[in-house]
């Protein structure tokens, strides 16, 4: 499965995503902006496989595009137990990945790496870590973009529909992150547990969805100045 991957992609030894699509213009050290996919960036249809299921959330697009613009790095990271469960492989995950890729380069937009974790407690060997660094709510893949790419984490934030998404920023030392209600930010203790993160040098901000976001995400806001 090494072989005959997309531009920039490689799975290691512990079966973990590595794809850098577009390094950062510029000298030093960027800010970056870390998204979780299922239902930040497009629609959580449960265990997502098939590009036909693929459905950018609004605003999405203009959200990273704005990013873009601002040569902020915009880094996806998420959690795939479907791999590690045996729902669906790394071909259909590059699938869908090449779809979402598609379709925000039609509304101007790109990500600029890929970071993705089939590893779960409930996975099927050799994808069954019970508690892998990089599975999310613990931070590995964002410290693994940081060692793959000029990031300063310090500066950076995260958009996630979990506490976990923001927890995993708060542990790799991010500014903050911005919970959505979409997907399953909405669940019973979600949204409370992201606000309870707030504090210890961490904000925690609220936004109906990744549109909403642009509004309040500070690392956006520099283009009103």
């Amino acid at each position: 499965m090494t072989e005959n991957l997309p531009f920039g992609a490689g799975i290691d030894e512990d079966g973990l995503w590595r794809q850098v699509l577009n390094r950062p213009q510029g000298s030093g050290r960027h800010a970056a902006l870390f998204l979780d996919r299922d239902g930040v960036i497009v629609e959580d249809t449960d265990y997502l496989h098939r590009p036909a299921d693929v459905i950018i959330i609004d605003g999405a697009a203009r959200l990273i595009a704005e990013a873009n613009n601002l040569a902020v790095p915009v880094i996806l990271v998420t959690n795939q137990a479907g791999i590690g469960r045996g729902k669906f492989g790394w071909p259909n995950f590059i699938a869908v990945q090449e779809k979402i890729i598609d379709e925000l380069d039609r509304e101007g937009a790109f990500l600029n790496a890929v970071f993705a974790c089939p590893h779960h407690a409930d996975g099927r060997a050799p994808y069954d870590a019970p508690d892998h660094p990089w599975r999310k709510p613990n931070p590995g893949m964002l410290l693994g973009a940081a060692e793959r790419l000029p990031i300063n984490l310090g500066m950076s934030w995260i958009i996630g529909d979990r506490a976990g998404d923001l927890e995993a920023g708060k542990a790799a030392g991010l500014a903050g992150g911005v919970h959505v209600l979409t997907g399953h930010g909405g669940d019973a203790g979600e949204r409370d547990g992201a606000a309870a993160l707030r504090g210890g040098g961490f904000q925690t901000l609220i936004a109906e969805s990744i549109g909403g976001a642009l509004e309040v995400l500070p690392l956006l806001r520099k283009s009103e100045d």
